[in-house]
């Protein structure tokens, strides 16, 4: 399937997991759980706090060289959405900024292919953030102290519980 069939496939709308696509069209899917969402939720409320322009999205669909992988959170500048716009079902190129967050149904192997497909695709970084809530950015050179882009993002997110 291409991924406007995906997207339009009304059998596949509401689906408690996120979808995505390998290199053949064939559906691959992950299952999302409660922390996860939270962290997406705190990923992306973090760096509204610290961006001036662009765009934050969550659920980001990128066409990458191996099928369309839905980024957790990614960052376009506003150069980037001026290019490409808002109105499309995936970005024919990364942006500048994609974030990944572990689950328990991540392999250390499935992330590796996604941060280098991402990368391959224009990515300028490619945070991941950990079940724990570490932290570990990476540029096409590998894995830096903190990020280039947003300095000031936080190397740990803390979840307080009440």
């Amino acid at each position: 399937m291409d991924w406007e069939e995906v997207v339009r496939d009304p059998s596949l709308k509401n689906l408690p997991f996120k979808i995505e696509t390998n290199k053949w069209g064939k559906i691959m899917m992950a299952p999302a759980s409660i922390l996860h969402g939270i962290y997406q939720n705190l990923i992306g409320s973090t760096l509204a706090r610290l961006v001036e322009g662009g765009k934050i999205v969550t659920e980001c669909s990128i066409q990458t060289a191996e099928g369309v992988r839905v980024a957790d959170v990614a960052w376009g500048s506003e150069s980037f959405i001026k290019k490409h716009g808002i109105s499309i079902l995936k970005f024919p190129e990364c942006p500048e900024v994609v974030v990944e967050i572990e689950s328990p149904s991540n392999t250390a192997s499935e992330l590796e292919e996604k941060r280098h497909l991402y990368f391959q695709a224009g990515a300028r970084e490619f945070w991941l953030c950990e079940e724990n809530g570490n932290m570990r950015f990476f540029n096409p050179e590998g894995e830096m102290g903190r990020s280039d882009i947003f300095a000031e993002f936080p190397a740990r997110l803390d979840i307080e519980v009440a």
